[in-house]
């Protein structure tokens, strides 16, 4: 959890929630970023790696979804994961493209049989965590 943490406080100051004000620092005309976070069931984390390793990344792609990367929180000592936790940004053209690209990945027949194969021993994922990410104008990535 310590790792999350440190990834909200890094972008603390970026996040833009759907319909709120942009702070002053914003980039004009830039993409819109998505972090969410996955609190995966007891059991579940390495089939939930399994799944967006084999199947979720590149459906997100076909549906114009942006992987920007994917972490696990990790003990600063050790450097070893930590809990049933996997977090992750995608990029959009605009909250509308995010909005539409969801709903099609949501209906989309791949993504589909994939999520029901992974989840036929019980579901995968317990709790989710959105936030949304505007890139300041000087952010690198943007």
């Amino acid at each position: 959890m310590r790792a999350v943490g440190i990834l909200l406080i890094m972008f603390s100051g970026l996040a833009m929630v759907a319909g709120a004000q942009a702070p002053p620092s914003t980039a004009k005309g830039g993409r819109v970023f998505e972090m969410r976070t996955y609190y995966a069931n007891p059991g579940k984390l390495e089939a939930l790696h399994a799944r967006f390793r084999d199947h979720t990344t590149r459906i997100f792609e076909k549906h114009g979804m942006t992987n920007v990367g994917y972490w696990v929180p990790i003990d600063p000592q050790t450097g070893a994961a930590t809990g049933n936790t996997l977090v992750y940004i995608l990029g959009y053209p605009s909250l509308e493209a995010r909005k539409k690209a969801w709903d099609d990945f949501g209906r989309d027949p791949e993504w589909i049989a994939a999520r029901d194969a992974s989840e036929k021993d019980g579901k995968l994922v317990e709790k989710v965590d959105s936030v949304f990410l505007s890139p300041t104008d000087y952010s690198k990535i943007k």
